[in-house]
Order: C-alpha cells, then structure tokens, then sequence
C-alpha cells in the first residue's frame, strides 16, 4: 500500500502486479494542514499568521501524535497579528498544540486507509501485513504521521528514502 500526502489531496493505493488493485483519494494534504493550524491560532491565541507561517509551524514542531516517550513538546514562537488590538504580537506554540490542530486532518486520513485496507482482497493482506504501508509526499514529513498510521492500523509503515520526489 501506498499512501501519499500531497499538498492538495492524500491518496492511498493498493499496488499488485504493476497495477492499482484499489484506490481511494481524499482532499485532505498539506495545505488543509496548514489551514488547521492558521483557525487554530486565530481560534485559541486570536492570532492572525498566514499560510507560510503555518507551513514553517507544520515544519518545525508539527506532530501527528502526541509523543509517547514522556518528553515535553517542542516550542515555538510565531508571529502575526492580534485580532483585538490589530498591532503585532507573538505567542509559543508548543507541538501539542500543533497535534490538536493537525488532529482531525489526520484522521480524516487515518481513517480513508482503514476503508481502503477494508477492501483489500484476502490475497494481498498478507503482504501488507508482511510488507507493510509505503508513506510519500511533503505531508509524510511532519512528525509522528507514521507512528500515527501504524498504531491505528496495526500495520508497520515505512517513510520513503526521499518522500518529496517519489511518484508510483
């Protein structure tokens, strides 16, 4: 299986004999991420940022999951505009806060895998389970989307040597 986080769609296929046994796309990629994270800051902190700042916050201390190795979360500070007074202002966003935003993107895409792994056929599951999941494309960088997939599919996944430039 392959899953590929784009900047506009995530698409998950299942590839057997050079070919696309099933597929399943969904408009949920690197820019929905970062609008999650632009409302959340404009939500929580009243903080106006824009995409570039959002894709930098993505980068930098993005988190699909909550680390589950008891450190704290990676800080930040982020710049933008106060929506009460209009002047400039910065706050810390932590990573946890970063997941709580990315949190619904993700499973939207968590669970388009589960119903594509549903329509696997039987003779190709146990490649998967053996094989496991390919994870690609700029969306695959932010930290832990592959420990995320992997505890809730139960199936091991693998990030691409070089996730940007892979193509199927």
């Amino acid at each position: 299986i392959i899953i590929d986080i784009g900047g506009g769609t995530s698409e998950i296929g299942i590839i057997s004999l050079g070919g696309i046994v099933y597929g399943k796309s969904v408009r949920i990629g690197g820019d929905k991420l970062d609008d999650s994270i632009v409302n959340y800051v404009r939500k929580n902190h009243n903080l106006l940022i824009g995409e570039t700042t959002a894709e930098k916050i993505k980068m930098t201390i993005g988190a699909a999951c909550v680390p589950d190795d008891g450190k704290d979360g990676e800080v930040m500070e982020v710049r933008g505009r106060d929506l009460v007074t209009g002047l400039p202002h910065t706050i810390t966003l932590t990573s946890d806060e970063v997941e709580e935003a990315l949190r619904e993107s993700a499973y939207i895409i968590v669970n388009t895998a589960k119903s594509v792994l549903e329509q696997t056929p039987p003779e190709l599951a146990a490649d998967i389970i053996d094989k496991g999941i390919v994870l690609t494309g700029g969306g695959a960088l932010v930290d832990g989307f592959d420990k995320l997939l992997s505890h809730e599919l139960k199936v091991p996944v693998f990030l691409a040597e070089t996730p940007l430039t892979c193509v199927v």
